[in-house]
């Protein structure tokens, strides 16, 4: 089993930045077997949305469309730790942040983070 714990969120004026942050925790055979990290977003009367993700190793990070060259996905492996830096933030932007770790292969595993804030005020 893995946990996540999120932080970071809070309120912002825009064109701000915040940088969250997300803690696993678990046993290490747990951990280890973790293919992929990303962080999702939910805004009130919205889908979740993947904002961006990262793989174990860190050679392969994705964004979403919406973010790209304004947020920067990253990890520190002997904290098991993956970050979300957020620049220039947006109204839009308002949502909980969720962190999501995922396990692939036969006996796939998908965890969640309890979720964050963050607002960005206008």
């Amino acid at each position: 089993q893995v946990q996540l714990v999120e932080s970071g969120g809070g309120l912002v004026q825009a064109g701000g930045s915040l940088r969250l942050s997300c803690a696993t925790s678990g046993k290490i055979a747990a951990i280890s077997s973790i293919n992929k990290m990303g962080w999702y977003r939910q805004a009130p009367g919205k889908q979740r949305e993947m904002v961006a993700s990262i793989t174990s190793g860190g050679s392969s990070t994705n964004y979403a469309a919406s973010v790209k060259g304004r947020f920067t996905i990253s990890r520190d492996s002997a904290k098991n730790t993956v970050y979300l830096q957020m620049n220039n933030l947006k109204p839009e932007d308002t949502a909980v942040y969720y962190c999501n770790a995922l396990k692939l292969g036969p006996m796939m595993r998908d965890y969640w983070g309890q979720g964050t804030q963050v607002t960005v005020s206008s």
